[in-house]
């Protein structure tokens, strides 16, 4: 319940930014073939199912609202809810492939590095959330500093524009 009620409560009461997590799934990464190709295969999974959805949304948007997908502007509650569909998927995979441990991109990261890099970066677990919880007071204590504005939402932003220009391209001319 911490991250799923208590923290974004404790949060939403204390007017700042609302954030929740889940429980990471467990994975052994000894039953994969090769561990390590593995775990970054894993990893990639999640924001790889959202980068999916955000495309399934598109390409919905653009079959059954295809004037408001042209105009890029939701006009009925349907086209608004596949607009915030395609991006929050967007949002999601992409903070999940932060380089933060225990997000996905670390696990990717970890993989990349060299072995006695790796070592090294995987020692960094632990505080992982810590450092993620640093971010987010620091960016609510000093507002101008933005890190999710100017860090997170520029890439979502243009990423955003490329899954609207699938579904402008499905909606046709």
């Amino acid at each position: 319940p911490m991250g799923t009620i208590i923290i974004p409560g404790i949060m939403a009461l204390a007017k700042g930014p609302i954030f929740g997590w889940a429980k990471p799934v467990p994975v052994n990464k000894y039953r994969l073939n090769n561990p390590r190709y593995g775990m970054m295969a894993v990893a990639a999974a999640g924001p790889g199912t959202n980068f999916v959805l955000a495309a399934v949304g598109a390409v919905l948007l653009g079959t059954f609202f295809p004037e408001q997908a042209r105009i890029m502007q939701p006009t009925t509650l349907l086209g608004f809810g596949l607009f915030m569909f395609i991006s929050i998927n967007i949002f999601l995979a992409f903070f999940n492939l932060l380089p933060i441990p225990p997000f996905d991109g670390s696990h990717i990261v970890e993989g990349l590095l060299p072995r006695d890099l790796a070592r090294s970066y995987a020692r960094l677990r632990p505080a992982g959330m810590l450092f993620l919880f640093g971010l987010i007071i620091l960016s609510w204590l000093v507002p101008g500093l933005g890190i999710i504005e100017n860090v997170v939402l520029p890439p979502v932003a243009w990423l955003r524009g490329l899954f609207l220009q699938l579904a402008i391209v499905v909606a046709g001319t």
